[in-house]
């Protein structure tokens, strides 16, 4: 009986030793980490914050949704990047290889996927920066002729003769539109 005590006990002190040690190596690395996450996220702020002060300095206030996409994009990118240095921190450096590969084919995947959403977006950004292009104006776009209501990133909708609101994904109406004249839109079919 004594060896089987001796040996739990002998057991016992060298995974409590092991455990220690374990501590002492990685209180280093969590310090790290923390202050380096603190720096990141006060970073981050700034970097956001000086984003979207720029991007309310070239887009209109109408068009906050423009400026708020593209902070949102940066900010997670952003974060992605810190996720992965942390990752480096704490000795986990293949892991933060293999996320940042694994992570460019999903970008690749999902842009692939999401192409039209994306085209219809990017046609919706020039569309709101077009100074020829309002709500209010009469407009000739593919396939149709009306009033545009409201133009979004997306999509953007018109009143047409009839008095039915029509909606148009944006990369079809910026392949082709035209401002008629106001003489022009009284005479324009539907």
């Amino acid at each position: 009986m004594p060896t089987v005590t001796r040996f739990l006990f002998e057991t016992i002190e060298r995974t409590l030793g092991e455990f220690a040690t374990g501590i002492q190596a990685a209180v280093p690395r969590l310090l790290t980490g923390l202050v380096f996450l603190a720096i990141a996220y006060v970073g981050i702020k700034l970097l956001t914050r000086a984003l979207r002060r720029t991007l309310d300095a070239v887009y209109p206030a109408d068009q906050g949704l423009v400026v708020d996409l593209g902070v949102t994009i940066a900010s997670v990118f952003l974060w992605f990047g810190v996720a992965l240095a942390l990752l480096n921190i704490f000795g986990m450096g293949e892991i933060a290889a293999s996320l940042g590969t694994a992570a460019g084919f999903v970008a690749l995947g999902v842009s692939y996927a999401l192409s039209n959403m994306i085209a219809d977006t990017v046609a919706g950004v020039y569309l709101l920066r077009d100074p020829d292009f309002n709500p209010g104006d009469e407009v000739k776009a593919d396939p149709v002729t009306g009033t545009v209501e409201s133009i979004e990133l997306r999509k953007t909708r018109f009143r047409n003769t009839d008095g039915d609101v029509v909606v148009v994904a944006n990369r079809d109406v910026e392949k082709k539109w035209t401002r008629l004249a106001a003489d022009d839109a009284a005479e324009a079919p539907a």
